[in-house]
C-alpha cells in the first residue's frame, strides 16, 4: 500500500539483510490468537529432524504449486480502511481462474466496481497486486527453500491438527522480487503448510523524512484447507493492521476468499465392443478403430 498522494516520487529499493532473530522476537508480540489454538510448545519433534521436516514439506509444497495449476476457482478480494468502525474507502475485485481450449491459464474478472480506497487515503500499488496473486496464498517448495533462512520453533495444535511451526524470513532481498516474511504451520501428518502469519516484503519506508513514497504492507493470516482429501488450498486470507506512515497513520482490513476449487481436465476411455482396451492395445488399433462405441446399453428390466 501507499499513502496516496498526486506527487509521483521514484523509489529505489535497497537491497537489505533481514535478521531472522528480530523477526522472531516482533513475531512473539504481535501474532493474533486465535480461537482453538494450543499454546506453543518449544519441544522438538519426535523421530524426525527440523531440517527433515523442512525437506518434506517443500517437497509437498512443490507437489501442491503444480496441482493447484490445474484447478479453477473463484478469488474474491475485499480491501477497506477504516476510521474507527466507519468504512471510508473500499477496493472490491472478484475473479475467476480458468483455463482456455489450449488449457492455457487465464482471469475473468466477474467483478471490479470503482476503488474509493483513495477516500481513505490510500492506493494499491503494484506490490499490492502481486501480493493478492502469490503472497498472501504463500508457497514455499523445494526450490525456493534455498532464498529463506528457517527457524523452527516448536509445536502447536491447530483445531483438530498437531503442528510443527517455523519463523521463516528471506535471506536477502534481490531486485523487486517480493518475498514472505512471517510464520508457519506444517501438518505432522500431511506434511503441508496448513496456516501462515505473516507480512509481504519488502518494504519502502521514508525513514529520513524527505518526502518520498512509502509502501507499506498489512500483517495477514492465510488458513488452508484439504481440497480432494489430498492438497492443503489455501481457502481465507484476514489482515486487519494499522499502517504507521510518516504522515498518519491508516487502519485496513482485507479479506480475500478462495473458492469452488475444481480440477480442470478430463479422462477419456477408449472402448471397443463395449469394453475398455488395455493401453498396449489401444496404441495397436487402427483410427478407425479408435472411436468410443455408441452402442446403447440393452434396456434395464
Amino acid at each position: 500500500m501507499r499513502l496516496f498522494d498526486k506527487i509521483k516520487v521514484m523509489i529505489w529499493l535497497r537491497r537489505v539483510i533481514l535478521p531472522l532473530a528480530a523477526l522472531v522476537a516482533s513475531l512473539s508480540l504481535c501474532l493474533p490468537a486465535a480461537a482453538q489454538e494450543g499454546p506453543l510448545e518449544n519441544t522438538a519433534p519426535k523421530g524426525i529432524t527440523p531440517e527433515e521436516i523442512i525437506q518434506r514439506f517443500a517437497a509437498k509444497e512443490k507437489e501442491f504449486k503444480e496441482a493447484r495449476e490445474q484447478y479453477t476457482y473463484r478469488q474474491d478480494i475485499h480491501v477497506m480502511t477504516l476510521d474507527g468502525s466507519t468504512i471510508t474507502g473500499e477496493y472490491r475485485e472478484a475473479f475467476d481462474v480458468l483455463f482456455d481450449d489450449k488449457g492455457h491459464r487465464m482471469e475473468n474478472v466477474v467483478y471490479a466496481p470503482a476503488s474509493s480506497l483513495e477516500k481513505g487515503g490510500l492506493s494499491l500499488d503494484e506490490g499490492d497486486i502481486q501480493d493478492f496473486r502469490n503472497k498472501l496464498p504463500f508457497v514455499l517448495t523445494s526450490d525456493e527453500i534455498s532464498e529463506y533462512n528457517i527457524l523452527y520453533v516448536g509445536q502447536q495444535q491447530e483445531d483438530e491438527l498437531h503442528c510443527y511451526v517455523f519463523d521463516i524470513a528471506p535471506k536477502q532481498i534481490v531486485g523487486k522480487k517480493r518475498y514472505f516474511q512471517g510464520r508457519i504451520w506444517v501438518d505432522d501428518h500431511d506434511f503441508q503448510i496448513v496456516k501462515t502469519y505473516g507480512q509481504a516484503v519488502p518494504e519502502t519506508r521514508d525513514t529520513k523524512k524527505k518526502g518520498k513514497e512509502e509502501h507499506l504492507y498489512p500483517k495477514f493470516t492465510t488458513w488452508r484447507q484439504q481440497i480432494d482429501g489430498k492438497y492443503w488450498f489455501p481457502v481465507y486470507t484476514r489482515a486487519d493492521d494499522v499502517l504507521h506512515f510518516n504522515l498518519n497513520d491508516i487502519h485496513i482490513r482485507e479479506i480475500v476468499k478462495y473458492e469452488d476449487y475444481k480440477r480442470f481436465g478430463s479422462t477419456v476411455k477408449i472402448l471397443y465392443k463395449g469394453q475398455e482396451l488395455p493401453k498396449a492395445d489401444q496404441k495397436d488399433q487402427k483410427p478407425d478403430q479408435q472411436k468410443p462405441d455408441t452402442t446403447p446399453p440393452p434396456p434395464q428390466k
